[in-house]
């Protein structure tokens, strides 16, 4: 049986990374949505030591928090000027925001509630998972690993940080 303490804690954490996210998204300052990102990766490492899960909240906090918002501050310082306020958006963009967000939740819920039936297994709990599978899964090559995209993503930050630097230079 949990504490309250631990399901208060989970609540008021939840609630942050659902609130700092949408101010991520939705300021018009760039710096100032770099600094909610930061928020969020922080609180999101919150919920991995909570869950006794400390070397991922530690990773969290290291390379999340640690190097990907300073790579984004240092894009952001290299190819915007800070200070520059961002056009209003017009009403048809809006709304093209709004239905792809939808869409997006649609699709996110669509792979969380059929995978257990297409995997032929029950959805596993918290407790279930140790370090060992979660490393397993993220490193494996197997029908459910996940080195591909974590490879394609690590290839992706490489071509953003070239892309900065050669913006960069062209000033």
């Amino acid at each position: 049986m949990e504490s309250v303490g631990n399901i208060i804690l989970y609540f008021v954490i939840a609630i942050a990374i659902i609130v700092f996210s949408v101010l991520t998204v939705t300021t018009r300052q760039i710096l100032r949505s770099a600094t909610y990102l930061l928020f969020v990766l922080f609180a999101t490492a919150i919920l991995y030591f909570q869950m006794d899960y400390q070397f991922l909240g530690a990773v969290q906090i290291a390379v999340y928090a640690g190097g990907i918002v300073v790579l984004f501050v240092f894009a952001i310082l290299l190819t915007h000027k800070p200070g520059a306020d961002a056009e209003p958006l017009s009403t048809h963009r809006r709304w093209l925001g709004l239905s792809a967000a939808v869409l997006g939740i649609a699709v996110c819920g669509y792979a969380v509630f059929s995978h257990a039936a297409f995997c032929g297994r029950q959805l596993a709990t918290v407790a279930d998972l140790d370090m060992a599978t979660i490393g397993h899964f993220l490193l494996s090559t197997d029908k459910w690993g996940y080195l591909l995209p974590f490879e394609a993503v690590s290839i992706l930050l490489l071509a953003c940080i070239i892309g900065g630097v050669v913006i960069a230079r062209k000033r």
